[in-house]
């Protein structure tokens, strides 16, 4: 697996990581419908092969992704010497606070499921339709993070929001060392080269890029009939898909390894999230 250095940290990553929203879940099932031994058993097999990169959420599984994570790394102490695990604040089960009172609970509850004391990577979750200036302001998650900055608990900040009309502004403050970018960037999105790109280049800020495979569509093809979470692609989008499967027949290559590696080529993209 290759590595690659995220943004502007110090932090060396593997280029393809393992993203935890959906382990051990079975479609078309969602996110809390997770087999914890099928999870544990991906989160294994992801590290084993150099997929080092795990990124969660409390949100995800509604907290049962970071205790299956948290419950692997404990019993694997060799696989946890190697993993490097993002988890999120602001968004779990029950809603979003982004206050910084919450923020410094959301940390401690993350770092008791976990098993960590502490954080390379945290990130403000899905911030959407919550004013911007709270979020960032020195009672806000922003300035929570800054403390546990401060007092060694967390060494890098990010932004993570679903939406890309959010996440662009937070990037573009130059606050933010990471950015988990999903819905902006695959083989049949190019939003983030309007303004995400840019903002992400000039603060040197590492980009993650989540969904790259457009829920599955990217991996099992246009003809799978695959339930695709949170998709609805057209017959036009579809047809675009199955030229790219072809041109990917023609030389050999699978879809999925494309997508992948079309991502990765970006200067500022550190690794792709699947």
């Amino acid at each position: 697996m290759r590595t690659a250095k995220l943004g502007r940290t110090d932090l060396e990553i593997s280029d393809i990581g393992l993203g935890a929203m959906f382990i051990g879940t079975s479609e078309p099932l969602g996110p809390r419908d997770m087999e914890e031994d099928l999870a544990s058993e991906t989160i294994v097999a992801a590290i084993e092969a150099g997929s080092t990169f795990i990124d969660t959420a409390p949100v995800y599984g509604g907290l049962l992704s970071e205790r299956i994570i948290g419950k692997v790394l404990k019993a694997r102490p060799d696989l946890a010497a190697k993993a490097t695990v993002v988890t999120k604040v602001g968004a779990k089960p029950g809603g979003r606070d982004y206050s910084y009172d919450t923020i410094m609970r959301d940390v401690e509850g993350s770092q008791e499921r976990l098993g960590l004391e502490r954080f390379d990577l945290l990130c403000i979750h899905d911030a959407m339709d919550f004013p911007m200036e709270g979020v960032m302001a020195d009672d806000g998650a922003l300035g929570a993070l800054r403390k546990l900055q401060d007092e060694g608990i967390v060494h890098a900040i990010g932004s993570a929001m679903n939406d890309p009309k959010t996440n662009t502004p937070y990037i573009e403050t130059g606050e933010f060392d990471v950015a988990v970018m999903p819905n902006a960037w695959t083989l049949l999105n190019r939003i983030a080269e309007d303004r995400i790109f840019p903002a992400a280049e000039k603060h040197n800020v590492g980009i993650l890029v989540a969904t790259p495979f457009e829920r599955g569509l990217l991996a099992k093809g246009s003809k799978s009939g695959a339930y695709f979470h949170r998709r609805n692609f057209t017959e036009e989008c579809l047809a675009h898909v199955a030229d790219i499967e072809t041109l990917c027949d023609r030389f050999g290559l699978t879809l999925a390894t494309v997508a992948l590696r079309y991502i990765l080529r970006h200067p500022q993209v550190s690794a792709v999230i699947p």
